[in-house]
């Protein structure tokens, strides 16, 4: 079995599992790696993460050129916005998952830092989230929107749409934006009961000592 043909399998066996647990549902999401050859291989437009097949995935050149498989997702902007922008992008994952879509929607959620810090765990997998504004689906502003962030982020929550996150290969993509999600599904359980959050000495503490990007 080739390199390629083992990150095909592992492409859907993840977001088989993305799927079954409800993450994403009916043919929302797209997620998208790197291959040994400096390519990409993408999930298809239209497909369900519960349906995907190896051999169908759209597969691009080194140089962005489409030459195998099915048409690629209509959020191609947002993945290459990220592998331009991030050299350490293996990997692209982008959900419509519920908890984080609903807290994306409430009305003092802090855009330059979407997730509360609640457990450690948020922090090291993620750093701080940039909340960005609402778009239409496809639309290749979303793509600029991440490229203005200059690579500074691995992960952005899209207003009343979906989170995007970027790995340095599948397994950490879909750990982070797992991660994302369980935080957001633990903000909105906690809202308006005043949770003891981090403080932003102990936030510190864990930025300091797992080297999280917190800067940008």
């Amino acid at each position: 079995m080739t390199l390629e043909t083992t990150l095909r399998e592992q492409i859907c066996t993840l977001a088989r599992s993305l799927f079954d647990r409800g993450l994403t549902h009916g043919s929302t999401g797209n997620i998208s790696a790197r291959t040994p050859d400096g390519g990409l291989l993408v999930s298809p437009t239209g497909t369900s993460f519960g349906r995907l097949d190896p051999g169908r995935l759209s597969r691009f050149d080194p140089s962005g050129r489409h030459i195998d498989g099915d048409a690629p997702t209509k959020e191609m902007p947002l993945h290459t916005a990220f592998y331009e922008t991030r050299s350490t992008a293996g990997a692209v994952v982008h959900l419509h998952s519920c908890h984080s879509v609903a807290l994306s929607m409430m009305p003092d959620v802090d855009s330059d830092n979407f997730l509360p810090p609640l457990t450690p765990y948020g922090l090291m997998k993620l750093g701080r989230v940039k909340l960005l504004p609402f778009f239409l689906p496809g639309d290749p502003a979303m793509g600029e929107a991440v490229r203005g962030l200059a690579g500074k982020r691995t992960a952005v929550m899209l207003a009343n749409h979906g989170p995007v996150v970027a790995g340095r290969d599948l397994e950490a993509a879909c750990n982070a934006i797992e991660e994302l999600e369980d935080t957001a599904r633990l903000a909105m359980m906690t809202r308006g009961l005043m949770p003891k959050a981090l403080t932003d000495a102990q936030v510190m503490e864990v930025v300091q000592k797992f080297d999280v990007e917190w800067d940008g």
